[in-house]
């Protein structure tokens, strides 16, 4: 993803095997009328663990860095993976309480199947459990049909919210992943679309809950990602799949340690296996490592010293080799940005750009604004 940072005083490149310099040691300069952009691509890293899948992917979900990949570009057909597209559409464009109507077409889902009957009376709640624990077809077909009175209608949404992610290698022609010629998508985009939905709190929950109590049954369905309920304790939730045609496939989540790695695996005969052992290896090699944490310090402009300050702390999955090549460069704007924001400072391993964290003004003994200070104009 490209970000722009307009133009900036490009201020003091530094470089600290703890990365919490409080002193900048080159000078700044004015860097008049041009337009700099950083893109900051997740760093991939040369693989170092093998997995039965034919396609494989594991990705840090706060940066996006891609750990390990094995032909993780190539589109083919992905099964009830497709599902995790539905749920996070359905939760987006519906409410959780609604009743919905099901239609005998919905019944008639062949596969997987949560047995939908027309007369009942189903929130889009209940479904969506049916949906991601169970696979239920026919839950994913009756999703499709709320929320866009048809799956031709419901595809349409899920392609446009795929083009939105930028899922280059990717094509949605249902609401459940029955196989079809036109419906498929890369074990990298499938990471995009996790690593996206694992910032909604309901999908998190439902993707992490390992047994639900429908209001329309007597009992209870569990979930087929054997990872949450039996094998892996750090798993935080996923997604299974299979068909014939495309094998078995898999999403998964871990957490440890607050960090969450995302792990895809398509037609993988031993998915279980690899997910477990993708995460272990990137758990223990790319752990996140304080990048900066918040702090207040001194910049310099030609002869004004300016007080700014950074308020987050910042992490990024680094070896423990890299950590020797990571250096920053801070770039004040040369006029006023909202929230007193005054400037970046972007963080690069090696020369490659990979994170980046606001530079606001700290307030000064005198309370003198940035901009007051630097070009005498007033800032209330």
């Amino acid at each position: 993803m490209k970000r722009s940072l307009g133009c900036w005083f490009k201020s003091g490149q530094g470089k600290n095997k703890a990365f919490l310099q409080k002193k900048n040691h080159c000078y700044i300069w004015l860097i008049i009328a041009i337009a700099f952009t950083v893109g900051l691509s997740p760093v991939k890293v040369k693989a170092e663990v093998q997995v039965s899948a034919e396609h494989a992917i594991l990705m840090d979900q706060s940066s996006g860095r891609v750990l390990y990949e094995k032909a993780a570009d190539q589109p083919t057909l992905i099964a009830s993976i497709t599902k995790v597209m539905t749920a996070i559409i359905a939760i987006e464009y519906g409410h959780l309480e609604d009743k919905v109507p099901i239609s005998e077409h919905a019944t008639n889902a062949e596969g997987s199947s949560i047995y939908l009957k027309k007369e009942d009376k189903v929130t889009l709640e209940d479904l969506l459990y049916g949906l991601m624990l169970r696979s239920g077809n026919d839950a994913a077909v009756a999703i499709s049909e709320y929320v866009a009175g048809s799956e031709q209608g419901f595809a349409y949404l899920m392609n446009e919210k795929a083009r939105w992610l930028g899922m280059t290698n990717t094509h949605f022609d249902n609401p459940h992943g029955l196989d079809s010629e036109t419906h498929y998508a890369s074990a990298y985009d499938m990471a995009i679309l996790t690593q996206y939905a694992m910032e909604n709190e309901i999908y998190q929950t439902i993707s992490a809950t390992s047994s639900y109590q429908a209001k329309a049954r007597d009992y209870a369905w569990i979930n087929k990602n054997k990872l949450l309920t039996q094998l892996y304790p750090h798993s935080s939730g996923g997604k299974t799949g299979y068909t014939k045609a495309a094998g078995r496939t898999l999403i998964s989540t871990a957490k440890k340690d607050d960090q969450t790695l995302i792990a895809v695996t398509l037609n993988g005969p031993n998915d279980w296996q690899d997910h477990m052992q993708l995460f272990d290896w990137g758990f223990e090699n790319y752990p996140l490592q304080l990048l900066q944490k918040e702090e207040r310090f001194a910049i310099k402009q030609s002869d004004t010293e300016l007080s700014a300050a950074i308020t987050d702390n910042l992490y990024y999955p680094l070896k423990a080799s890299e950590l020797e090549d990571i250096h920053y460069t801070n770039y004040l704007s040369s006029k006023p940005l909202s929230f007193d924001k005054i400037g970046t400072r972007v963080f690069y391993l090696k020369e490659q750009p990979i994170a980046e964290t606001a530079l606001y003004q700290a307030s000064t003994k005198e309370k003198t604004s940035f901009w007051q200070g630097l070009f005498g104009v007033r800032h209330d």
